[in-house]
């Protein structure tokens, strides 16, 4: 009530209509701009490929549309016939909103940190690892919002020094308390240093086997191939055994061929040779290695074994190399006529102390 009889003059609110109308001219702008013009800006950019400019634009989309408020608001509050705020409070007021939108672009732009390491990369034809995008994405958005916690604090007359002296009485107590968390911080400078993997790639250790996703400070996101994503510590991962089969230079293929008792020996050594100069001619096999041996006389059959390596490394392809060769193996076997062997076992039984039948008659007949 006293607010309103504070308002006696019709010029008193003359000034109040005028105060908000001039802050409504500010979010039909802030409308027009989002819909319009800053639509367009970024199709024009983005029709040119120039892809570092769009990220910029996109990053500070949102804070550019809060400018508009505050500059409104700022224009506003001198026409309003009574105090809102005192000078020094609307000052303070509007810079740590200002920095504030400023340390909430560089926050989202922090998000692109690969495009601009790709982009400097390509300018100056140097390689950079994937694996340390995560950490540095991270690490900016950490001290843009620091920096920006403590310029505001220094805004409004907090003692900043004050503050981080006061972190280190308890600096102690803290690392005793984060023992962990420093352990996955240094397991995961570990894994950037020695790059025993890097994001997109397929590991296996003794805790998890998938597709590196993320690398954090803390931990490493590994999704299995049931689709699950499993979060594993720094400080475990970097103590562990690592396979990186994506870093193989070629595949390995070997397996016993088992072949039926009755083959004769020159059509063994004639499939041995086959098989051979199969493997060698075949262009996804890698000539380096390949091993087609007759290796011994097993229970049920004799074994040849084969070992070699296709030229692919990626596993559906893999698989198909895979499935062309058993087919030409089957092809070979088929045109020697030889034949697989099944485990059998021959039973003789023997009757008052005499074997019944003749055994030669018996073991020809069993294996025919």
């Amino acid at each position: 009530m006293d607010f309103l009889k504070s308002l006696s003059s019709l010029d008193d609110w003359k000034k109040i209509v005028i105060a908000i109308g001039i802050f409504l001219i500010f979010l039909i702008l802030r409308k027009l701009f989002t819909t319009y013009l800053f639509k367009f800006i970024i199709g024009f950019v983005k029709n040119k490929k120039i892809n570092l400019i769009t990220s910029v634009l996109e990053a500070f989309e949102k804070p550019l549309r809060w400018i508009f408020v505050i500059i409104g608001f700022k224009l506003a509050l001198p026409y309003l016939p009574f105090d809102v705020l005192t000078a020094d409070t609307e000052r303070h007021l509007v810079r740590s909103a200002s920095v504030g939108l400023a340390g909430w672009g560089l926050y989202n732009l922090a998000a692109s940190t690969n495009l601009f390491f790709a982009t400097f990369a390509k300018s100056f034809d140097i390689q950079v690892d994937r694996i340390i995008i995560p950490f540095i994405e991270k690490f900016i958005r950490i001290v843009v919002v620091m920096l920006s916690i403590s310029i505001i604090a220094e805004e409004w007359g907090f003692n900043v020094n004050g503050f981080v002296a006061g972190l280190g009485l308890g600096g102690l107590a803290f690392a005793l308390a984060a023992k962990d968390t420093v352990s996955n911080l240094f397991g995961g400078i570990v894994i950037i240093t020695e790059k025993p993997f890097t994001i997109g790639d397929w590991i296996k250790t003794p805790s998890v086997e998938g597709v590196v996703e993320d690398i954090t400070f803390r931990s490493t996101k590994v999704r299995t191939f049931a689709q699950a994503v499993v979060t594993v510590p720094n400080a475990t991962l970097s103590n562990e055994p690592i396979i990186n089969w994506a870093k193989m230079g070629k595949r390995q293929i070997a397996f016993h061929l088992n072949l039926n008792y009755n083959t004769p020996k020159e059509k063994l050594e004639t499939v041995v040779t086959r098989i051979k100069k199969m493997l060698t001619e075949h262009e996804e096999i890698h000539n380096e290695t390949i091993l087609v041996n007759f290796d011994g006389f097993y229970e049920s059959s004799l074994n040849i074994y084969l070992y070699f390596f296709t030229n692919t490394t990626v596993f559906a392809d893999y698989l198909d190399v895979k499935e062309n060769i058993n087919f030409e193996i089957m092809d070979i076997l088929e045109e020697e006529g030889v034949e697989f062997a099944f485990p059998t076992r021959t039973l003789i039984v023997e009757q008052d102390g005499k074997l019944s039948g003749n055994p030669k008659e018996f073991l020809e007949s069993a294996r025919s």
